[in-house]
C-alpha cells in the first residue's frame, strides 16, 4: 500500500520564536496516499499560510466528516494495483475503509494506517481520532514508518490520545529509524528545542541535515537558518546561502523571500540583482507581502526590472493591503493620474480574484 506526502500542521515553539525557523514543533500527514512529490515549484503553491523571514509556516487539519459515495469504481492501474488506495485516491473513502480492513485482517500494515488515517480525518465516517490511534498502534506493531509518524502527531498535539510531548519524541524517532524523513525532520526540532528531548543543538543539526539532503525543502530552509545564526552548526553565510536557495529552487515561498535578498545584497552567494528580482516576483505572485512591497521598489527604480510606476504602484497596493505600508510608493501613488489609477485598481482586483481562485 502506498504511502502519503508530508504537510506540516505548526504549533508556536521556544526554538521557532528564538531561532526564526520557518516551521516550528511538528508536521502531520493529511493529504493523499500517493508516494511524497515535491509540488510546489518556484511558481506555484504554497498550501501552508507562509510568512516571511525565516517565521513559522501553518496548515489546519481537517476536522469535519467528508461524505463520499458508498462504491467506488475498480482502478487499480492508478494505484500500482492496490484497490483500498485507488478507492481513497478517488475519494471513495467508505469504499477504501471496506477494502483497507480486509486488508488490514491479511495483515497488512499500511493498511491498518490507512484505516487510522480515515477514522482520524473523519473522510466518509465520523472523527474519531482514539479508535484511530488504535489502528496506528497495530500498524505501529507492524513495522509501519507512516503510523509511527502519525502516533507521534497525535501525541504531540493529544489527539485521541494523552498529550505527551516525550511520546511523540519516541515515536518520530522510531518513524526516522525506519525512513521517514517528515519524523527525522520533527526529531530534528524536538532536540533543537528541548521539546521532549535534552536539548542538543548539534544532534538536531545533523538530524536537520539528514532531512535536508533527502530533499525536505523545509529542512533545507531551517537548515540555512541554522548555518545563518550558527546554532548547532559553525555559522557558515555560504552555506546558509546554499540551502536556502535550493529550498527557494523547490518553491518555499518563505526561502524565496530570504534567497533574493541573499542575491540582492550578494550575502553568502555572488551578487545577481536580476535573479533576485526573479525571486522576489515569484515570491510577490504567491501572496507574499514583503516580497510584493520589495517588488514594487524594484519597479519603482527601475532595478533589475524595467521602471515601472504602474507596476510599482499594483505590487504596493497589493502588499498594503496586506499590513505592509511604504511611504515613499505611497507618494509615487498619489502623484498618479486618474487614468493610471483605475488601470491599477484594474490590476490590483484581477490578481485577487485569481488569487481567490486558486485557494
Amino acid at each position: 500500500m502506498a504511502t502519503r506526502p508530508v504537510m506540516r500542521v505548526a504549533t508556536v515553539s521556544v526554538l521557532a520564536a528564538t531561532l526564526c525557523l520557518s516551521v516550528s514543533a511538528l508536521r502531520a500527514e493529511t493529504s493523499s496516499w500517493s508516494q511524497r512529490t515535491t509540488t510546489e515549484t518556484p511558481a506555484a503553491k504554497t498550501t501552508a499560510k507562509q510568512t516571511t523571514s525565516k517565521r513559522k509556516r501553518q496548515k489546519t487539519v481537517k476536522t469535519k466528516a467528508t461524505s463520499a459515495p458508498e462504491q467506488a469504481p475498480d482502478a487499480p492501474a492508478a494505484s500500482g494495483g492496490d484497490p483500498a488506495f485507488a478507492a481513497f485516491q478517488t475519494s471513495h473513502f467508505l469504499t477504501a475503509l471496506k477494502r483497507a480492513r480486509t486488508a488490514a485482517d491479511a495483515g497488512d500494515p499500511a493498511a491498518h494506517t490507512l484505516v487510522g488515517r480515515i477514522l482520524e480525518e473523519g473522510l466518509g465516517v465520523p472523527r474519531d481520532p482514539a479508535t484511530a490511534a488504535q489502528w496506528y498502534a497495530r500498524a505501529d506493531a507492524l513495522g509501519d514508518e507512516n503510523a509511527a509518524f502519525a502516533l507521534g502527531v497525535l501525541h504531540a498535539t493529544g489527539t485521541g490520545v494523552e498529550k505527551n510531548a516525550v511520546r511523540a519524541a519516541d515515536f518520530f524517532a522510531k518513524a526516522s529509524t525506519r525512513g521517514h524523513i517528515g519524523a527525522t525532520y520533527n526529531l530534528a526540532l524536538a532536540y533543537l528545542s528541548g521539546t521532549g528531548r535534552a536539548i542538543d543543538e548539534e544532534g538536531g543539526a545533523r538530524l536537520m541535515q539528514r532531512a535536508a539532503e533527502a530533499g525536505d525543502k523545509t529542512a533545507q530552509y531551517d537548515l540555512g537558518a541554522l548555518y545563518a545564526r550558527g546554532f548547532g552548526v559553525t555559522q557558515n553565510e555560504a552555506q546558509a546561502a546554499l540551502w536556502t536557495g535550493k529550498a527557494a529552487a523547490a518553491g518555499l515561498v518563505s526561502a524565496q523571500l530570504d534567497y533574493a535578498v541573499m542575491l540582492f545584497k550578494g550575502r553568502g552567494v555572488e551578487k545577481n540583482i536580476d535573479r533576485a528580482a526573479w525571486y522576489f516576483r515569484s515570491a510577490a505572485e504567491r501572496g507574499n507581502p514583503v516580497a510584493q512591497n520589495r517588488l514594487a521598489r524594484l519597479y519603482a527604480v527601475g532595478v533589475g526590472v524595467p521602471q515601472s510606476r504602474v507596476d510599482a504602484a499594483t505590487w504596493h497596493l497589493l502588499a498594503r493591503a496586506q499590513g505592509v505600508s511604504d511611504f515613499k510608493l505611497d507618494v509615487i501613488v498619489s502623484k498618479l493620474s486618474d487614468d493610471i489609477r483605475e488601470d491599477v485598481a484594474q490590476r490590483v482586483a484581477s490578481y485577487v480574484d485569481r488569487s481567490m481562485l486558486n485557494r
